[in-house]
């Protein structure tokens, strides 16, 4: 009989099957082997963002960045009138990217893409109005590879353009400015290898202030339609090549230092006046990602903008900048040529690998709030099977009564009890409350120990 009504208290309070109390048995195995502070997710299951790379565990924060800056989740209204804003800079994996967002992201409306056609129909749900701004959405209409002084000031207008009548005087839409960097000296290998090939950015407007450089404040590097064949040193002996510290050019303020008139100021000023508007159109952006961590790319993004990608990011090494071999002056002397680029990806890195932290924190927060309110569903549960209902468990048989003989021991009496109802209760209350973390079982017994 008792193990009869066991049995079937058992059901009751944990009437699914994945209850944990089903699971002793295999609590002491894996207690065994489980190194302290480690989670336990599902069937032992691992972080799968550690597998990616062992960053995490390397790393400490260089740089302090406020909340504002690492809690980037934004409240993105695809139905509304916001935009996303994707900056692609050459060789960073910004073309795989731009297809996640057209084809890989669940939407109520898809993009429509079609075979033989390179650009999609992102369209907000009922309404024909874009909601994303990029290459395979809308193409290169603010130029090839525009950079941050491009769009910012051409993408307002476009899209204004683009409205319709009834829209105009409505107050402007948020617009949400994202891109992907990597690390400067593979990028720039990357870009070598793909200038040799006989790849050109001719169609590149490099529009700052209003107005197109001039062939003195931009001069190129080579004669004729490209620079096909070009040797690595070739490519690095060219002081006019835009490759040279390109993330940096492309994330920062170009209106500050001149634009392209190199006469302003110093080198070293200028590009320290571009790294520090770089850092900050960063830090400012509402999404960021990183060519060498694609999962946690994926997870910041969607943490980001609340939108979910259908199949998971793939990290892939064996790009044709890897397969070069370069010797270890040839990479210092890039690092060199880069060095403005090499300090900001430096600086990107640990904001990202920061924001990644603080997100993942935000969810195990959360986390630890669901099963605080399933804990509390669960007591409501048990409590009437093990006697707790709230009021003080152990009462006398038989009070003296109340009569004028003895008041003061009455009134003593009366608040004894409900110190004893107040303190069960907040016994209870908080052993089911007690949170330490381990994610075991040991506090579930102990608190089950107690109720009986």
């Amino acid at each position: 009989m008792v193990l009869c009504f066991g049995v079937i208290v058992l059901q009751y309070v944990c009437p699914t099957s994945d209850c944990q109390l089903l699971h002793l048995a295999s609590l002491s195995s894996r207690l065994g082997s489980r190194e302290p502070g480690d989670r336990m997710n599902g069937a032992g299951a691992g972080d799968p963002y550690s597998s990616e790379d062992g960053a995490l565990v390397r790393f400490v924060p260089r740089f302090n960045f406020t909340t504002k800056d690492l809690n980037r989740a934004v409240d993105f209204n695809i139905k509304g009138d916001d935009v996303i804003v994707f900056l692609h800079i050459q060789k960073t994996g910004g073309t795989t990217f731009g297809r996640h967002l057209v084809r890989n992201i669940q939407l109520e409306r898809p993009c429509e893409c079609h075979a033989g056609q390179k650009k999609c129909t992102c369209y907000r749900p009922g309404k024909r109005d874009t909601w994303l701004f990029s290459r395979f959405s809308t193409g290169w209409t603010c130029g090839l590879h525009a950079d941050w002084t491009e769009l910012t000031n051409c993408v307002p207008s476009y899209m204004s353009n683009r409205e319709s009548l009834e829209r105009r005087g409505i107050p402007s839409r948020n617009y949400y400015y994202i891109t992907i960097l990597r690390d400067p000296v593979w990028r720039y290998l990357s870009e070598w290898r793909h200038v040799q090939r006989g790849a050109t950015w001719k169609a590149s407007k490099h529009i700052c202030d209003g107005r197109l450089p001039t062939l003195t404040e931009l001069p190129s590097c080579y004669t004729g339609d490209d620079w096909s064949g070009c040797t690595l040193e070739e490519f690095m002996a060219c002081p006019y090549n835009l490759a040279n510290n390109r993330q940096t050019r492309m994330l920062a303020d170009l209106s500050l230092v001149g634009c392209y008139n190199l006469s302003i100021m110093s080198e070293n000023q200028r590009w320290g006046v571009l790294l520090e508007s770089a850092k900050r159109n960063l830090r400012n952006m509402a999404f960021f990602g990183l060519t060498e961590y694609q999962r946690k790319t994926q997870y910041l993004f969607e943490h980001t903008f609340r939108l979910s990608f259908i199949a998971p990011f793939t990290q892939l090494n064996g790009t044709r900048a890897a397969s070069v071999e370069v010797e270890a002056e040839t990479q210092r002397r890039i690092r060199e040529l880069n060095q403005w680029d090499v300090e900001l990806y430096e600086y990107a890195r640990d904001l990202f690998l920061q924001r990644f932290q603080y997100a993942r924190q935000q969810e195990r927060r959360e986390a630890r709030q669901r099963r605080l309110q399933e804990r509390r569903k669960l007591r409501a549960k048990v409590k009437p099977w093990w006697g707790v209902t709230g009021k003080a468990v152990f009462k006398p048989t038989k009070e003296p009564p109340m009569t004028e003989q003895y008041p003061a021991f009455s009134e003593e009496k009366q608040a004894d009890a409900g110190q004893v109802e107040s303190e069960t209760e907040g016994q209870v209350e908080d052993s089911w409350l007690e949170e330490d973390g381990n994610e075991t079982m040991l506090d579930y017994l102990e608190n089950v120990e107690q109720w009986r």
